[in-house]
């Protein structure tokens, strides 16, 4: 539904900017209902007391100085010890990252998909970069054929219907509950966090729900 022509290629060859029109009128007109996104991207215990959800588009370069910053100690010093449950939302800006959020998603195995949502930040001047939507999806499959998605997968990933309607489906809800201005866009135990994007500053954040 999200292109009106599909080919053995990865993405039509049209204009990039007509591409991201497009993307702006079904985000736009896409009707959902409010059932739980299946795909969630998440780690840690469903008993943690503490639920972080991290909005972003994943050619954000915000979103990457984020979760580089954060994340891995997050992860280490209390994902890991039950107290902290995290969730990636995924909040496309533009279509590059509406297509890496479609890879992303592909990964079946947890651990190795929370790795490639790293990767895809460390790489994101690499893989985001250009006007041509082909050209950044052979970069992403490339990436993406060392998280057991060979170039069929990852093809197949991109053309599918299903993963465009869930995440288009996880944007609209996620904007009409939480107001979603920018990305990345924070919350802890559905608090807002406004403070500064260091590890010290969003521990101790972290620390006011423990």
């Amino acid at each position: 539904m999200f292109l009106a022509k599909r080919n053995k290629n990865y993405m039509p060859k049209i204009n990039s900017l007509l591409c991201f029109l497009v993307f702006i009128f079904l985000l736009n007109n896409f009707q959902v209902n409010a059932s739980e996104n299946k795909s969630l991207i998440s780690i840690g215990s469903d008993e943690a007391k503490v639920t972080v959800k991290v909005f972003s588009s994943l050619t954000c370069p915000h979103c990457a100085n984020f979760h580089s910053k954060i994340f891995n100690k997050l992860k280490k010093e209390f994902i890991d010890t039950n107290n902290v449950r995290f969730e990636h939302h995924g909040f496309p800006l533009d279509l590059a990252a509406f297509n890496a959020e479609k890879v992303l998603r592909c990964v079946e195995n947890k651990e190795k998909r929370l790795d490639l949502l790293s990767k895809l930040y460390e790489k994101q001047d690499s893989w985001a970069s250009g006007s041509d939507i082909n050209n950044i999806n052979t970069k992403l499959i490339k990436i993406a054929n060392d998280y057991n998605l060979n170039d069929d997968k990852s093809s197949n990933c991109l053309n599918s219907e299903k993963l465009e309607d869930e995440i288009l489906e996880e944007k609209i809800n996620g904007n009409k509950k939480y107001s979603i201005k920018s990305t990345p866009t924070v919350f802890i135990n559905e608090k807002k966090y406004e403070g500064e994007h260091n590890y010290n500053d969003f521990k101790k954040a972290i620390k006011k729900f423990l």
